[in-house]
C-alpha cells in the first residue's frame, strides 16, 4: 500500500536522479568543446583538471554542477560576488558572454 509521504519521496528521488542522468554527459559536444577551449585561462589557477594543484588555496571546481558554475560566474562577472579571490575572478569573468559561461560550465561539469 502506498502512503502519500512514501510516494512523494519516490517521486522526488526519481526526479533528482533523472537530473543527474541528464548532466554534462548529455551536453552537446560542441558546447563542451567550446568550454574546453575557454578553460585554458581557468587552468592557470584551477589546474588543468580543475583540482587546484597549481595553487592549493584556489577552490577545486572539477565536477561542480553547471547550474552552480553559471550562477557563480555570472555573479563574479556582474560584481555581485565577493570573497577572498573575488577581485581576480571578477577580472577573469568580465569579458565572458552568457554563452561563454554556459560552455565553460558544461565543460567543467565533465571534469
Amino acid at each position: 500500500m502506498c502512503r502519500t509521504a512514501d510516494c512523494l519521496c519516490v517521486l522526488v528521488s526519481a526526479v533528482l536522479l533523472s537530473g543527474f542522468a541528464a548532466s554534462a554527459e548529455s551536453q552537446p559536444s560542441a558546447t563542451v568543446s567550446a568550454g574546453q577551449d575557454k578553460y585554458v585561462q581557468c587552468a592557470s589557477c584551477h589546474g588543468s583538471d580543475g583540482r587546484s594543484i597549481v595553487m592549493p588555496q584556489y577552490p577545486k571546481i572539477a565536477g561542480q554542477s553547471a547550474a552552480y558554475l553559471i550562477n557563480a560566474l555570472k555573479a563574479y562577472r556582474d560584481g555581485r560576488r565577493q570573497g577572498t579571490y573575488a577581485s581576480i575572478m571578477i577580472e577573469v569573468a568580465k569579458p565572458l558572454s552568457d554563452s561563454d559561461i554556459a560552455n565553460l560550465a558544461a565543460y567543467i561539469e565533465t571534469l
